[in-house]
């Protein structure tokens, strides 16, 4: 992803965000400029975060659905893809129907104008070529004449001269070179007018050669003058510059091809039965996925949910099948829930108990996030509402988690907390009317007072004290490590 970002792929990596007082956000990735849709998108890769209000996206069915999905490991990109080209392909015969009358006058429209054009058959560049030819034959009788006269004053051919200029180079050639033995300066003047004496004749040779292949040609002066004309007469009546006529054929004949498909109705119909094809096989192997997920993963959370304090309780997936094929597939999904044994499963919108919410969305958590490939799990106070034995296994079940990645939880819990392999304490403090956060490791002695405050308050008893140690004891601190994971 880094590389394809144009970001640095070291063997570090750093995402850095920046808030100014002012508001105005930074970002960076590897120390290089990042949009915070690009630091939002890395950061999904890396961080999996389950939030005390998790249980509000079980109520979202297209959350549902991504859940199953990914439990199910199915792809669903296909199954859009297909059903975006059927979409299309139906929309296509729809405006193809409508407007057929429509498009018989535009059709005959187009038709007229390019055969307008072909007549005329104009090509890229042609125009500033016949500009520049049309030029020459104009002016070609000044042209003539003046690639004389400059050919008789170089040649001497001029009657009124006393010489051509090619003559009087040689004249001062010689002078010059006559007198080198003198001053050797002269040698090199006599030099650079041999040089200039090279260069003119050069000239006379140009103008000869000019003068041999041009004449006045009036008939192709005609020719010219009669195809300018019509180009310049269409070029009006089409309302664009000349230049743009042979770019406004090649147009019209595309725009006249897409018509003519468009007008296909046999052809168009035969492209939509094709893709809704397409889609039904690709929805279909989608419902197959979900239907092979749907037992194993409600079975996963009613077990889940029996180690929080929901004995009896069940989860379960319900697929409701869609009359119409939609983007994401041939059903609908949505879970259900039993908080406890006889009573009769409900969406998880309408289960009453808020702390069963919470349970509820945590036990699906620990299912999923045993799939997902981001090396961090962020639990943001998902214990909310739970306390007692039930919070003590929610403790476990994160260490559990933590076991082969890393794990933070922010809670409030001291059951959760004892579980948790290092232990941060944060804070707030206001000073100078300014109030600031801190984040610092607690252990040993001032951990296990820690723990006994968010047991018994800020007064610490030796109840509570020991009632903290007697929780570490039963779960021991681990030395920090390479591979230790963090709560």
């Amino acid at each position: 992803w880094l590389e394809e970002a144009g970001f640095d792929a070291a063997a570090q990596l750093l995402l850095r965000r920046t808030v100014d007082t002012a508001g105005k956000s930074r970002a960076w990735i590897n120390g290089s400029p990042a949009t915070a849709t690009q630091l939002r998108e890395l950061g999904e890769r890396l961080l999996d975060i389950h939030g005390q209000h998790a249980w509000q996206s079980l109520t979202r069915p297209d959350a549902v659905r991504g859940l199953l999905d990914a439990y199910a490991g199915t792809d669903t990109r296909p199954l859009k893809a297909a059903w975006q080209a059927w979409r299309q392909a139906q929309q296509t015969l729809a405006d193809a129907q409508q407007a057929q009358s429509t498009l018989s006058n535009e059709r005959e429209r187009l038709a007229w104008q390019i055969g307008e054009l072909e007549k005329l058959n104009p090509q890229l560049d042609e125009w500033q070529e016949l500009s520049t030819q049309h030029s020459r034959l104009a002016n070609a009788q000044a042209l003539i004449e003046g690639a004389n006269q400059g050919t008789a004053l170089l040649e001497g051919k001029d009657h009124e001269s006393a010489g051509g200029a090619l003559s009087q180079l040689s004249r001062a050639i010689q002078t010059l070179q006559s007198l080198g033995q003198f001053e050797p300066e002269f040698n090199a003047l006599a030099d650079v007018l041999t040089s200039a004496q090279a260069q003119a004749e050069d000239v006379a040779h140009s103008l000869h050669s000019y003068l041999r292949k041009t004449d006045l040609d009036p008939g192709h002066l005609a020719q010219l003058d009669e195809r300018m004309g019509l180009w310049l007469s269409l070029a009006r009546r089409y309302k664009k510059t000349p230049d743009e006529l042979p770019v406004a054929l090649q147009s019209w004949r595309q725009e006249l091809v897409q018509l003519d498909a468009a007008a296909d109705l046999d052809s168009l119909k035969k492209a939509e039965q094709a893709a809704q094809t397409a889609c039904m096989q690709e929805a279909k192997a989608v419902s197959r996925q979900r239907q092979k997920a749907a037992k194993p993963l409600a079975q996963a959370v009613s077990n889940a949910m029996q180690q929080l304090g929901m004995q009896g309780g069940r989860f379960e997936v319900q697929l409701q099948t869609l009359d119409v094929p939609a983007q994401h597939g041939l059903e609908e999904v949505s879970f259900l829930v039993a908080g406890h044994e006889g009573s009769t499963p409900r969406p998880v919108g309408k289960v009453a108990s808020g702390g069963e919410l919470s349970r509820i969305a945590l036990a699906i958590a620990v299912t999923t996030s045993e799939l997902g490939e981001a090396g961090t799990l962020i639990f943001d106070e998902v214990d909310s509402g739970v306390g007692g034995a039930v919070a003590e296994t929610v403790g476990r079940l994160m260490k559990q988690l933590g076991v082969h990645r890393q794990v933070l939880a922010v809670t409030h819990l001291p059951q959760v907390a004892a579980c948790a392999d290092h232990h941060l304490l944060v804070s707030k403090a206001a000073a100078k009317g300014q109030v600031s956060s801190q984040v610092r490791a607690v252990s040993g002695e001032e951990r296990v007072s820690e723990i006994a405050r968010m047991l018994g308050g800020e007064k610490l008893s030796p109840t509570t004290l020991a009632h903290a140690r007697e929780m570490l004891g039963d779960a021991p601190l681990k030395p920090a490590g390479r591979k230790a994971t963090q709560n």
